[in-house]
Order: C-alpha cells, then sequence, then structure tokens
C-alpha cells in the first residue's frame, strides 16, 4: 500500500482535529476531556520541536560558516541575507499599511464591541503592556548589548535567546575558519555529524506530526472565544488576511523572477512547512522542517540554507510586521484617530524593527505591537481589541515567515551562484 505523504497526513490531522473537537465540545464534559487528554500531545509535540531547536542551529550555522572556507564568503552571504531580510520586512509593512488603510476594518466595530472587548481581555493587554514598557525603558543600545551573551550554556537555556545563541555560532564559525584547517578539522567534523544527528531526530519527530497537529487544532477550537467576538472582528482579520496572502504572492513572483523557479515547485516543496508553521505558530518550532525542505525539494545548497534560515527564523517576521502595521491602524481607527502620513511612515520604521526582535514561539509579535502603539501615539489599551482574534492569526502570519525564510535563501543561493559564475 502506497504511504501517504507527510503534508497529506497533516492536514488530515488537522481536518479531524477540527472535526473531533466540534463533536465534543456541546458536551458538557467536551472540552475538558480535550484540555486535559488530548491538548498534552500537542503540547508534548511542540516541546519536541522546540527541544532540538538550539543544537539545530548551533551545528548548522558552524557548519554552514565553517564549510564556506574564507571570510570573504561570509561577509558577502551575510550582506545579502540581511539586506533582503529587511527589505521583505519592508514591503511586508508597506503592505499591510495599503490594505488597512483601503478597507477601514476599525470604522465598522461599534462602541459596544468595543468596550465588550476591553473588558474581557483588559488584563491580558495591560500584562503585555508591562513587558513592552521594560524593554522600551531599557534604551536605546539595549538590543545590541543583548546581543552578546555572558554565558553561552545561560543562552542556549532558553529558546527566546536564540539570536544570542545565533551570535555565538557565527562567532564560533568564524573563529574556525580562521585557525589552521587540519587543527580546527575534529571540530569540523563534530558539528558535522551533530548536524547529521539533529536531522535524523526532526525525521523521528516528523512520525508524530499528525497527531500533533490534531492535538493543536481541536484544542484551539475548544478554547476559542465566542464567534460573537469573532464576527465583530471579521473585517480586521480579512485584512490581516489579504495583506498575508498579497505577501505570499509577492514571494512567488520574487523567486520565480530571481530564480526562475516555478512557483508550482516553490510551493509544493515548502507546503509541509507552511503546514507546520500553522499548526505551531512558531517559526523556530517549524525551521527544522524548513531546512529539510529548502535543502532536499527546493535544492538550496546547504552552507546557504543553514546559514540563511536560522537567522530568518529569528529576524525574518515578515507575517508579523504586516500584522503589526494592520493592527495598529485598526486599533487607531475604533478609537476615531486619524493617523497621518508622518506617524504611518513611523510605523513602517518601527514595525520592522519590533519585527526583528520578536521571539520565534506563539504570541511574541503581540508584546512588541505594544512599541508600535507607543510610537504612533495609539492607546495600548486598544490591544484587548484583537486578543480575541489573534491566535488564527498568529497561526498565518507565522505561515508567511517561514514561506519568507525559504523564499530568500533560494534568492540568496542564486545570488551566491551567478557570483561564483
Amino acid at each position: 500500500m502506497k504511504k501517504i505523504a507527510l503534508h497529506w497526513q497533516i492536514i488530515m490531522g488537522m481536518v479531524f482535529g477540527v472535526v473531533f473537537a466540534l463533536v465534543l465540545n456541546p458536551f458538557e464534559w467536551g472540552a475538558d476531556f480535550i484540555s486535559n487528554w488530548i491538548k498534552p500531545f500537542g503540547s508534548i509535540f511542540i516541546k519536541s520541536l522546540k527541544l532540538i531547536a538550539v543544537p539545530l542551529i548551533l551545528a548548522s550555522l558552524v557548519k554552514g560558516i565553517s564549510d564556506l572556507k574564507d571570510i570573504s564568503s561570509l561577509s558577502k552571504m551575510g550582506f545579502r541575507t540581511i539586506i533582503t531580510y529587511l527589505i521583505t520586512t519592508i514591503i511586508a509593512v508597506t503592505i499591510g499599511l495599503v490594505v488597512v488603510n483601503a478597507f477601514q476594518p476599525g470604522k465598522t466595530i461599534s462602541e459596544e464591541t468595543r468596550n465588550e472587548l476591553i473588558e474581557s481581555y483588559g488584563g491580558d493587554a495591560e500584562s503585555k503592556r508591562q513587558v513592552a514598557q521594560q524593554q522600551q525603558d531599557s534604551g536605546p543600545l539595549q538590543a545590541l548589548e543583548d546581543l552578546v551573551p555572558s554565558n553561552i550554556f545561560g543562552a542556549a537555556a532558553d529558546n527566546a535567546n536564540m539570536l544570542q545563541v545565533i551570535f555565538f555560532a557565527i562567532f564560533f564559525g568564524i573563529g574556525l575558519i580562521l585557525i589552521p584547517e587540519e587543527k580546527g578539522l575534529p571540530v569540523k567534523r563534530f558539528f558535522d555529524s551533530l548536524n547529521e544527528v539533529i536531522l535524523k531526530m526532526i525525521d523521528l519527530i516528523m512520525l508524530a506530526a499528525p497527531i500533533g497537529v490534531f492535538a493543536l487544532l481541536a484544542a484551539l477550537v475548544v478554547e476559542a472565544p465566542s464567534s460573537d467576538l469573532i464576527i465583530a472582528l471579521l473585517y480586521y482579520s480579512i485584512c490581516v488576511v489579504a495583506g498575508l496572502a498579497l505577501m505570499i504572492i509577492f514571494y512567488v513572483l520574487a523567486v520565480w523572477m530571481i530564480t526562475g523557479k516555478n512557483p508550482k515547485v516553490f510551493l509544493g516543496g515548502i507546503f509541509p512547512a507552511q503546514l507546520l508553521a500553522f499548526s505551531t505558530s512558531s517559526s523556530a518550532a517549524t525551521l527544522p522542517v524548513t531546512m529539510e525542505r529548502v535543502e532536499e525539494e527546493l535544492k538550496v545548497d546547504a552552507k546557504v540554507a543553514s546559514f540563511v534560515l536560522p537567522i530568518g527564523a529569528t529576524i525574518n517576521m515578515d507575517g508579523t510586521s504586516l500584522y503589526q502595521a494592520v493592527a495598529a491602524v485598526f486599533i487607531a481607527q475604533t478609537f476615531g484617530m486619524n493617523l497621518d502620513l508622518a506617524t504611518q511612515l513611523g510605523i513602517i520604521g518601527t514595525a520592522t524593527l519590533a519585527s526583528i526582535g520578536s521571539a520565534a514561539v506563539p504570541g511574541a509579535g503581540i508584546v512588541m505591537l505594544v512599541i508600535v502603539l507607543g510610537q504612533a501615539g495609539i492607546p495600548e489599551a486598544g490591544l484587548a481589541l484583537i486578543f480575541a482574534v489573534d491566535r488564527p492569526l498568529d497561526m498565518l502570519r507565522t505561515t508567511v515567515n517561514v514561506t519568507g525564510d525559504a523564499a530568500v535563501s533560494m534568492t540568496v543561493d542564486q545570488a551566491q551562484k551567478n557570483t561564483k559564475n
């Protein structure tokens, strides 16, 4: 009997999870049963992926940098990668602003609905505001200071410190390049082998992917807010989804024009990673699968993929930055505020920087959104307005983040090939 492809298994798991929750939810014991006996399997699946995120980034980056052989290759690739990520992020924020200004979803929200949402989610909004305030009060160069870890083992102990791990891996890889090849060979072989072991662990974990997404989607259905709130925010959600769809189209066109790769090949190759990103809402958790698909299906050089993708999972948050732009203007519209051009240009800059600082984990973008709101002079309490639909939109914007990582890796790979030719 022919084995069902992984992406179809994941789709079946998602569908069965939703149906299972809808069937049990009407019963009094249904929601408790799913939360207590089904959701933990989804949590275990996400933890398993996060378990290997740090060793994967460390091994793949050190391997990728050491394979470059010389510093000039590293600097060229690094420059191309960072510039491309910044360009795509600015484009994403701009698309978000155009869409939200064209449809003006905030003007469809009534005063009664707004008050109900603030009352329901005001506590969550306040906690996010306090976290963001701490980041704002830390000083203009705090982000640069935080980039350098004082203890690599302490940094590796928390997935939120992924930028510090990346800094160490790049620094370590540069040191490995600069020493004589014969002295660095044992270390290089170790990281090559470690990378292979981690990739095999990914294969084993992915065997449980259909079960994991089944549990995650079932839990999401029973824990979702009331349908009345979802309907009240329908226009806002449509704007976010429309912007994200336009960003996917941009990626497809960019890949097609720069690499000549057929859009069907690109989307088909990255599809399983997109599905996993949708179900986990975590670029970091999806990174192992993204790397596997980009290298094996999209034929990106392993040296490029192991360098570009781990960095992208941390700093390339196109979907998140687009959402922040839409959400900021939406909240302003609900409060009857008209944002001028200068303020919206400020949103582009702030959302770009905020998305770079967002952790690649579920819900991190909403913390950074408070900084965007503060810069634009929009009441932070309005953050409560979007909590009702943030989770499903988080799933979609993470899918865009992962797609953007894959697209950039392909364009950088093509640029590397053109340079060699």
